[in-house]
């Protein structure tokens, strides 16, 4: 009687095993045909106030439901047994793969020129995989720290934005959805002065480069120009409490408490604006000073940008082009340019260096509604964008982003750090995260119950005067944080 080499034994062995889970699924399918019959007979006798032709859909996709699950499960049984199949012929012909030799060398191999390949490739995979959880624990040895400086409390709604002025005194401003305006002391917490004379949520706020004049836009379909007088108390001492940027402890959410903060009631409120813009024929969402202080632009949901001289509140410019409304607009520090940015995916570059003519230029970085857009200290432009990416763009060659940085959550209004070049991003997860010019990231913020916003973070702001206090966040949980941010200089550096 003739013997069977191993070789056929091996293949009849299969064989027999592919047959007999052919057979197990066409029992598995005849008894899937079966069942929902059993299973509509059931539920048919319960009572349901659902009609009956409702029901017997709903069965019906139940039914399609769970032959799609049995039927996945089968085939993931299937092929764990080819990979069991094909680990024991590479065991037979004498592979080993053993993680202690991929990083000395090559595998062991004794087999045909495929097999030497998947070695190879197993090898490369494990090294860079390898250099990279290295590279990893270099980049955490020089953590940046943050210092929960002051909350700024008071607000019966949502912050949207926040500004800090640029000539003495340095207060903080606030705009929010309780139709309110505030300026606080840094130093204190306290506020300082309350404008109430929007009759919508306030939306913007932003300062006048050299005079003591407010910029805000509102959902009133306006934008107010307001003069502001405050007188700053005298610092009080702080807690220290310092943290790791990178701490991320979340715990349940605190109550919201609705009583506003010791002082907010008693502080001096401007109802009358000095100057009205309304030109706008839907809700005002930003407004920003061009260079000198002369002309505002604000940016509405009517699609359009307007461009206004301040001292007769004549309308100069519409800016018009996005096919939806508008979501930020921004003026660059030291020349006449404006970047707009839309729910159409785009943002506009508009140049008014040119007394007689402007010129606009369009930019289709983004994938989905561009929250907003900033010019930097240098020739940059920084885009943040509710598809989860940050793209910073060169003025000279708009083309292509010079980096892009990918996040797990859409980013709010962006700020860029104009000393240090070190980008803000806040995000609706609560998060905020800093990153260079290049992408790389330095730095979270801490996110608790105990410091840390609770809600979505709108807004951020870099403060270059006060090196106490040099980022500031707002946030839906109606409150603005101020931090001191220490970023060594090795992670600039990276």
């Amino acid at each position: 009687m003739p013997v069977e080499s191993g070789n056929s034994a091996a293949a009849r062995q299969a064989k027999q095993k592919r047959k007999s889970h052919s057979l197990s699924i066409r029992r598995t399918n005849s008894t899937e045909q079966d069942r929902p019959t059993g299973h509509r007979e059931m539920l048919e006798g319960q009572d349901s106030k659902l009609p009956l032709s409702l029901r017997s859909n709903l069965l019906d996709l139940f039914g399609q439901i769970e032959r799609e699950f049995e039927n996945l499960y089968i085939e993931n049984l299937e092929l764990r047994r080819e990979i069991d199949s094909l680990n024991e012929r590479l065991a037979g012909e004498g592979q080993t793969v053993d993680g202690g030799d991929l990083t000395k060398g090559a595998l062991k191999t004794k087999a045909s020129h495929s097999t030497s390949q998947l070695s190879q490739k197993l090898k490369t995979t494990y090294k860079a995989s390898t250099s990279k959880i290295v590279s990893s624990f270099k980049a955490t040895t020089s953590r940046a720290v943050c210092q929960l400086v002051k909350e700024y409390v008071g607000h019966r709604d949502g912050i949207w934005d926040l500004a800090v002025t640029r000539t003495q005194p340095i207060v903080l401003g606030t705009a929010s959805a309780d139709h309110c305006a505030m300026l606080w002391s840094i130093e204190t917490g306290r506020c300082l002065l309350k404008y109430a004379g929007h009759a919508g949520s306030v939306n913007s706020i932003k300062f006048h480069p050299t005079e003591q004049m407010a910029l805000t836009a509102s959902g009133d379909q306006t934008a107010h120009i307001w003069r502001y007088m405050v007188q700053l108390p005298l610092p009080q001492p702080t807690a220290d409490i310092s943290v790791s940027c990178d701490d991320d402890v979340d715990f349940s959410d605190k109550d919201e408490a609705d009583a506003e903060a010791d002082g907010v009631n008693e502080c001096p409120t401007v109802r009358v604006a000095t100057t009205t813009l309304k030109s706008h024929q839907g809700v005002v969402i930003a407004a920003d000073w061009l260079v000198g202080g002369r002309q505002v632009v604000t940016a509405s949901w009517d699609r359009a940008a307007n461009l206004y001289e301040v001292e007769t509140s004549e309308l100069v410019h519409s800016l018009t082009g996005h096919d939806q409304e508008l979501t930020h607009c921004c003026t660059h520090p030291t020349q006449r340019l404006v970047v707009t940015s839309s729910r159409d995916t785009t943002f506009r570059l508009w140049d008014f260096r040119d007394p007689s003519i402007h010129s606009v230029n369009v930019f289709q970085g983004h994938t989905d509604t561009v929250t907003s857009a900033v010019f930097t200290a240098g020739d940059n432009v920084v885009s943040g964008s509710d598809d989860r990416t940050v793209k910073v763009w060169d003025l000279k060659n708009m083309r292509s982003p010079i980096a892009t940085i990918r996040t797990d959550s859409a980013v709010n209004r962006i700020s860029v750090s104009a000393t240090q070049r070190i980008i803000a991003l806040p995000h609706d997860n609560r998060q905020v995260r800093l990153f260079d010019m290049t992408g790389v990231r330095l730095a979270r913020l801490p996110r608790s119950n105990r410091q840390g916003h609770r809600r979505m973070v709108c807004c951020s702001v870099w403060n270059e005067e006060n090196q106490a206090c040099n980022l500031f966040t707002c946030g839906f949980d109606r409150q603005a944080i101020g931090w001191n941010i220490n970023i060594p200089v090795l992670l600039q550096e990276k």
